[in-house]
C-alpha cells in the first residue's frame, strides 16, 4: 500500500545532506511551507542552495535558515523586506551569494526543469544588468536571453488537502509557486493542513498529481481563539 506520510516534519527532513539545492513554495506568508523550513533549521543542513520567489517578506521563511547560516546562494526575484539588511551583510562579507531572476522567469525557470526542457530564450531582462553575461539570440527584430533550468534536490510545498497517495489541492493563491516546484525536485516533501483516503478528492480538481510527491506532513490542526463578550 502506498503510504507517503511521515510522522513529523523533523522526520521528513532528516535527510538533506549539506551543500543540497532547496526549492521553498510561497509568495510571502502565503503557500509557505513554515513548519518543513522550521524542521530543517532544528536540522542544521548547512550551505545550501535556496530557490524562492522571495526572502524577507516573513521570519519563518528562508529568512530563518539564512540568519541560522545555512544558506550559500539565494535564486530570487524579491530580496527585499524586512530581513534584507542581514542578507545585505552577508552579501558584502562574501558568506552567501544572490542571484536576482525576474519573477517571470523564475517560474518559467522552474517549470522548464520540471518539464525536462533545459534552457529557453526571453526577452525578459534583455539590456539590462541581469542580462549581462548572458547568451543572446535575436527573434523577430527582439533581443532574447538563454535562461538556463531549475530543479533542485528537495522542494518544500504548501498544500491544502491531499490523499495518502500524494494527489494535492491548494487554498486559492496559496498554490503560487508551489505546482511547479513540484515538479522540479528530485524530492516533494508536502506539508498540508488535511490527508483523506484515495478516492475522497474529485480528480478533476486536483492539482499536483502524486507522482510529483514523494512525502506528506499533515499539520496540527489550529485552534481557533474565542472573543469573550462581556453581558
Amino acid at each position: 500500500m502506498i503510504q507517503k506520510k511521515f510522522e513529523n516534519a523533523a522526520k521528513a527532513v532528516a535527510d538533506i545532506k549539506d551543500g543540497a539545492t532547496l526549492l521553498v513554495g510561497g509568495f510571502g506568508g502565503s503557500g509557505l511551507p513554515s513548519h518543513l523550513v522550521a524542521a530543517l533549521v532544528e536540522q542544521g543542513a548547512k550551505n545550501l542552495t535556496v530557490v524562492s520567489n522571495n526572502i524577507g517578506a516573513v521570519s519563518d521563511g528562508v529568512a530563518a535558515l539564512i540568519s541560522n547560516n545555512q544558506v550559500r546562494r539565494i535564486i530570487c526575484s524579491f530580496p527585499v523586506g524586512p530581513h534584507a539588511d542581514e542578507l545585505i551583510e552577508r552579501l558584502q562579507n562574501g558568506t552567501i551569494e544572490l542571484e536576482i531572476v525576474p519573477q517571470g522567469t523564475l517560474a518559467e525557470r522552474i517549470r522548464a526543469g520540471g518539464a525536462g526542457i533545459p534552457a529557453f530564450y526571453t526577452p525578459t531582462a534583455a539590456h539590462t544588468e541581469l542580462g549581462e553575461g548572458k547568451e543572446t539570440r535575436e527573434f523577430n527584430d527582439r533581443l532574447h536571453l538563454l535562461e538556463q533550468a531549475i530543479t533542485g534536490d528537495y522542494a518544500f510545498i504548501k498544500g491544502h488537502r491531499a490523499d495518502r497517495w500524494g494527489n494535492l489541492v491548494y487554498n486559492k493563491t496559496q498554490r503560487n509557486f508551489n505546482p511547479v516546484m513540484a515538479t522540479a525536485a528530485r524530492i516533494t516533501i508536502a506539508e498540508v493542513d488535511e490527508i483523506v483516503e484515495v478516492g475522497e478528492i474529485d480528480p478533476e480538481i486536483i492539482v499536483t498529481p502524486s507522482v510529483f510527491v514523494h512525502r506528506l506532513v499533515q499539520l496540527e490542526p489550529q485552534r481557533e481563539g474565542r472573543v469573550l463578550v462581556n453581558e
